[in-house]
């Protein structure tokens, strides 16, 4: 079979809901064994529903932890804890995204962490960091959405803020922690010692604020909702065909010049409104105006392939469905199917050691003996374990 990226590579991951999980799923699809630790009542996805699989367990779930192995430890009990720094003695990488201060309560605050485990890459997820007015509190996506500005930036010019239609705080979040590993594995190579990799949501939301970051640091002044629309760029919006909406990006002359030509009125590329671009965003209002006349008049399909192929970026706004079940995101594997589960693909593709999904999310503490197994406890030691509930497999208690 062939070798993955991170073949070799052990990662304890004690994380749950998105950003965690997310990031040890794309370090899993590349190869790393990840472990997950679930508290004794499980993560609080798996019941993140409707919509639920057959064995009762979310969606939301099933979507972010395939191919881990996955164990049961009550943190909160002495002999969880001990079982944890053996389980740190053989991993590469933790993840973790517990409240501020809570390893320090159970005994791996930072300083004995880089003490014991040197080697050891501790990647932190937060909501607002752990310092600071705000550090230690709470955070969830929609917060950070709030807080960090972007809220306030989406939605129509004349309607109120609204949360973007995806977790997108926490998904970049889980990206960025992904990158941050593999950046920290890198300097490993030549330092010989771990690092913590600090993320918090907080700090994706303000990286993501890009142009309207940007404008407010060049003007000081604060950028209006746009809706669909570009504050620097025009057309670049949804446009009213005959059977829906059409999203047009005309990013530059050339283009423009070729999107009035395909709409029959190549006049439009010499009016002194809209020669430029800055033109463009000047009489935005007046080009929305006269181009929606004529785009209203096509199938949204047929104009958006004539576009594409004069080099003009358009699409059809499609639903969930429509953008999942496409030819295109089906031919770049975007969705996967391996018994029963079906989830979506693996977006970073590698040409030489390709990712892939090797097993279904296992059920909660369906790899507890095994895990523990490889990290020396004898059977009667796993035995006494599962009596005393410092750990869970699943089945029965003490299966």
């Amino acid at each position: 079979m062939t070798a993955r990226a991170l073949d070799g590579l052990r990662v304890l991951d004690l994380s749950r809901v998105l950003a965690g999980p997310y990031c040890t799923q794309m370090l899993s699809d590349h190869g790393a064994e990840v472990i997950k630790v679930e508290p004794p009542g499980g993560d609080e996805t798996r019941g993140w529903g409707p919509p639920f699989a057959v064995d009762g367990t979310s969606a939301y779930f099933t979507n972010l932890n395939r191919n881990k192995k996955n164990i049961v430890l009550d943190l909160a009990a002495d002999a969880g804890r001990d079982i944890l720094a053996r389980l740190l003695g053989d991993a590469d990488v933790l993840v973790e995204n517990f409240k501020a201060g809570t390893l320090a309560k159970w005994g791996f605050p930072d300083e004995v962490v880089r003490a014991r485990w040197p080697r050891l890459i501790h990647c932190r997820i937060t909501g607002f960091g752990t310092e600071g007015p705000l550090g230690g509190l709470p955070g969830y996506d929609a917060v950070l959405q709030a807080y960090g500005g972007l809220m306030y930036v989406s939605g129509e010019a004349e309607g109120p803020p609204v949360r973007v239609g995806v977790p997108l705080v926490d998904s970049v979040t889980g990206l960025f922690a992904f990158s941050g590993i593999l950046l920290a594995l890198r300097e490993r190579e030549t330092s010989g010692l771990g690092q913590l990799v600090d993320c918090a949501l907080l700090d994706t939301a303000i990286s993501l604020l890009h142009p309207h970051s940007a404008s407010w640091l060049a003007t000081g002044v604060v950028p209006p909702r746009a809706g669909s629309a570009h504050p620097s760029i025009a057309p670049y919006q949804n446009f009213e065909t005959r059977d829906g909406p059409l999203f047009i990006g005309a990013g530059n002359d050339r283009q423009f010049a070729a999107l009035v030509d395909v709409l029959g009125a190549p006049e439009l590329a010499e009016d002194p409104r809209f020669v430029t671009n800055t033109d463009r965003v000047h009489h935005a209002d007046e080009l929305r105006g006269v181009l929606g006349a004529r785009i209203a008049c096509w199938a949204g399909e047929e104009l958006g392939t004539r576009l594409l192929a004069r080099g003009v970026p358009a699409a059809p706004v499609h639903t969930v469905a429509e953008a999942m079940d496409s030819p295109q995101a089906r031919h770049r594997e975007m969705i996967v199917e391996l018994d029963g589960y079906r989830g979506v693909g693996i977006p970073v593709k590698l040409g030489r050691t390709p990712g892939r999904a090797t097993s279904p999310p296992h059920a909660a503490g369906e790899d507890t003996r095994e895990v523990l197994t490889s990290a020396g406890y004898r059977e009667t030691e796993i035995d006494d374990a599962l009596r005393a509930g410092t750990v869970r497999a699943s089945g029965s208690p003490t299966s």
